[in-house]
C-alpha cells in the first residue's frame, strides 16, 4: 500500500473516532451553551461561536451536519468574563474555514450547536422575512393564503369610519366628525396606528432604498404587488404612506397623532372587537415626522410616476403644508395625561409623547431641502446640524436628517459643505467609538459593550448601530466597519447571552411567543414570521416573570413580556436595512465570491 494512501485511511479513521466520541459525549449533555448566528456565515467573513458553558478541554470541532465528518479542529479562546452578566465565555473562531455546506460546532462537555450553513447570500432569508413582516401587519385588507400561507386572515379594522376625538376637534371637523383613514400597518403588538412611530420606520425603509436601489429593485418578498414594476420594499412603504396621507387635516395641514381605540384590544384577532376608533390630537412631532416622510417619499417616488400618477406630487404638497403648520405650531406636544383630564373618552393606548422638536424640524428641513433645494430650509439645517450624533429612535430622529444630507451632499450649496464635512467627521468618530473595544466584549459584538445598550427595544439599538457602521463603510470603504456591523447581525440571529434568534420564523431557536396579538390569538403554534422581538431589557416594565435579571439576559420569550418580547414596526425597519445592506455589499467587501 502506498504511504499517501495509508495516511489518508488513517486520517479518515482518526476523524471517525473523534466524531463518534464527540457524538457519544455530547449525547449525554443538555443542549445549549454554544451561541452563534443560527442562519450561518458568508464563506470569507468572520465565523465565531461563543461557548457559554464549561468545556472539558480546549478543543472544538466543526462537524458536517450529519455528524459523520470532522472538517475542522480548533482551540477555544481564553475565558472571558462578560461585563453585562455573570456569563463566562470562550470563543470558537473558525473564520479560516470557507467551504460551503451545512455544519455544527461540537465542544466536548458542552454539546453540539444548532446546525448552520456557510454560503453566499446567507442572510437573504432573514432580509426577506423581516421586510415581509410588514405585510403581516397590514390593516384593512385580508391576508390571502397565496401570500400569507397558514397565517392568512380576514381584513382587520377597515378604518373607514374613524371619529374625530374631542382633543382633535376644529371648526371644520368638530368632535365626532367621521373621517376615512384605512390601511397602514398595525404599529406593534397592538392594533393601533401611530404617526410618530411611522415616521422613523418609513424614514429608515426609504433610506434603505435610497442607499441600495439596485438591490431592492430585485428583491422579491411574495406580496400581492410583487409582479408590478415597483420594488416590493416601496410597495410596502406606499401601503403605509397612503394611510399617513389620510391623517393630515386638509383644512390646515396639521397631522393627527394616531388612529386608535380608546383602550388596547385584548389578545384577539384583528377586527374581532368593534370598539370605536378615533383620530386623536394633532402634534408638532407627528406633523414634522409626516413632513419628513412625505418629502422623502416625493423624492424617491418621482421615478415611479407612471406606476403611481400624481403620488409624488401629492406627497410634496402634503409635506409643504405640514411644514407650514409646524411653523405656526412649533411646540405642541402630545401629552396624553393632560388630554385625558380634559376630554372623553380617555385614550389609554401608546402615547409616543415627545416635547423636544429640534430633531424633528431638522429632519423635516433636510428632507424638504434634498427634495426641493428651496433656500428657506437652510437656516434650520445650519442650526441643527451641529447636534451630537446619536443612535436614532422614535423620539430622536436627528440622525435621519444627517443620513439624507450625507447621501445628497454632492448637490448641496457650497455654504453647507464645511458643516457637512464637520458632521461627517463627527459621524465617523462616533462609528469608531462603536467599533472600538469590541474585542473586549465576551460575545465579540458591537452590541453590548455597555450595559446601557440593554433597554426597551434593545434589538433595535443593535440594528441601528449596524446602520451607522454600514454608512461609515460607504463613506470610507474601510471594511472594518462592515465587519463590525456584521457582528450585530450575528448578535440578533443568535450570538447573544440568551441563545435566541430574535426574529420569528428564522433560525433553530427563534422567538416563539412574542407579545403580538395575532400570534397569540390565531391558534397556530408558530408565530407570525419575520418579526423582531424587542430584546433584553432589565427594566422589566411589564411585571412579567423573568428567569434572568442581568442586563444581557433579561429576556422572556412569553407573550406577557411586552418590555422584552413585543414587536414593533420601528424595530423591524433597521433590521430590514442592516440585513439587506450586508447582503447587497457581500461581494463588494469580499464575503462571497
Amino acid at each position: 500500500m502506498k504511504r499517501s494512501k495509508y495516511r489518508t485511511i488513517v486520517k479518515k479513521l482518526f476523524s471517525l473516532v473523534i466524531t463518534l466520541n464527540l457524538f457519544a459525549v455530547n449525547a449525554q449533555v443538555k443542549p445549549g451553551g454554544i451561541q452563534l448566528n443560527q442562519e450561518g456565515f458568508y464563506p470569507n467573513a468572520g465565523k465565531l461561536a461563543v461557548v457559554t458553558k464549561k468545556a472539558t478541554g480546549d478543543a472544538f470541532y466543526l462537524l458536517s451536519a450529519n455528524l459523520k465528518d470532522t472538517v475542522y479542529t480548533g482551540s477555544l479562546g481564553s475565558p472571558l468574563q462578560s461585563k453585562n452578566s455573570s456569563t463566562i465565555t470562550r470563543i470558537a473562531d473558525f473564520s479560516s474555514f470557507k467551504k460551503a455546506g451545512k455544519y455544527v460546532i461540537a465542544v466536548p462537555g458542552v454539546g453540539n450547536s444548532f446546525p448552520f450553513k456557510i454560503n453566499k447570500n446567507i442572510h437573504n432569508a432573514a432580509g426577506v422575512a423581516v421586510l415581509k413582516g410588514y405585510y403581516f401587519q397590514r390593516v384593512s385588507m385580508p391576508l390571502e393564503q397565496a401570500y400569507a400561507g397558514k397565517w392568512s386572515r380576514p381584513a382587520g379594522h377597515n378604518d373607514t369610519a374613524v371619529l374625530i376625538h374631542a382633543s382633535a376637534a376644529s371648526a371644520e371637523r368638530p368632535t365626532g366628525t367621521v373621517i376615512s383613514t384605512p390601511g397602514g400597518w398595525y404599529d406593534a403588538g397592538d392594533y393601533n396606528k401611530y404617526i410618530v412611530n411611522s415616521g422613523i420606520t418609513m424614514g429608515t425603509l426609504l433610506s434603505a432604498y435610497e442607499d441600495f436601489p439596485q438591490y431592492f429593485d430585485r428583491l422579491n418578498t411574495n406580496i400581492p404587488e410583487s409582479k408590478n414594476d415597483v420594488p416590493d420594499l416601496l410597495d410596502e412603504v406606499i401601503y403605509n404612506l397612503r394611510w399617513m396621507l389620510s391623517m393630515q387635516d386638509p383644512y390646515d395641514g396639521g397631522v393627527y397623532n394616531k388612529c386608535t381605540n380608546a383602550d388596547f384590544d385584548g389578545m384577539v384577532m384583528p377586527g374581532i372587537t368593534k370598539a370605536p376608533r378615533y383620530a386623536v390630537q394633532k402634534g408638532t412631532a407627528a406633523t414634522l415626522d409626516f413632513a419628513a416622510v412625505t418629502a422623502q417619499s416625493s423624492r424617491v417616488l418621482q421615478k415611479f410616476n407612471s406606476q403611481f400618477p400624481g403620488l409624488a406630487d401629492s406627497c410634496f404638497a402634503a409635506a409643504t403644508k405640514a411644514w407650514e403648520w409646524a411653523q405656526v405650531n412649533p411646540a405642541m406636544p402630545y401629552n396624553q395625561n393632560m388630554i385625558n383630564q380634559k376630554y372623553l373618552p380617555k385614550i389609554n393606548t401608546g402615547g409616543y409623547g415627545d416635547n423636544k422638536f429640534d430633531d424633528e424640524i431638522f429632519w423635516a428641513a433636510c428632507e424638504l431641502f434634498a427634495t426641493t433645494k428651496d433656500q428657506r430650509y437652510l437656516a434650520t439645517i445650519q442650526k441643527g446640524i451641529t447636534a451630537p450624533v446619536r443612535i436614532p429612535s422614535w423620539a430622536n430622529v436627528h440622525l435621519l436628517g444627517l443620513y439624507t444630507l450625507f447621501r445628497t451632499s454632492q448637490s448641496l450649496p457650497t455654504e453647507l459643505l464645511p458643516l457637512i464635512d464637520d458632521a461627517r467627521n463627527r459621524f465617523i468618530k462616533f462609528a469608531d467609538e462603536l467599533a472600538s473595544g469590541m474585542e473586549d466584549n465576551a460575545f465579540k459584538t458591537v452590541m453590548g459593550k455597555s450595559k446601557n445598550d440593554f433597554n426597551w427595544g434593545s434589538n433595535s439599538s443593535a440594528s441601528n448601530q449596524g446602520i451607522v457602521l454600514v454608512n461609515a463603510y460607504q463613506f470610507t470603504k474601510n471594511k472594518k466597519y462592515i465587519d463590525a456591523a456584521l457582528t450585530n447581525l450575528d448578535y440578533i440571529l443568535g450570538r447573544n447571552a440568551t441563545g435566541y434568534c430574535f426574529v420569528t420564523g428564522i433560525g433553530s431557536r427563534p422567538t416563539m411567543h412574542p407579545h403580538h396579538r395575532q400570534s397569540v390569538a390565531d391558534g397556530i403554534e408558530q408565530p407570525v414570521p419575520g418579526l423582531l422581538a424587542g430584546g433584553p431589557n432589565p427594566g422589566k416594565q411589564d411585571g412579567c416573570k423573568y428567569e434572568f435579571s442581568e442586563p444581557e439576559t433579561t429576556y422572556a420569550d412569553e407573550d406577557c413580556s411586552y418590555a422584552s418580547n413585543e414587536i414593533a414596526i420601528n424595530w423591524n425597519a433597521p433590521l430590514v436595512y442592516l440585513a439587506n445592506a450586508i447582503e447587497a455589499l457581500q461581494y463588494l467587501v469580499g464575503y462571497s465570491k
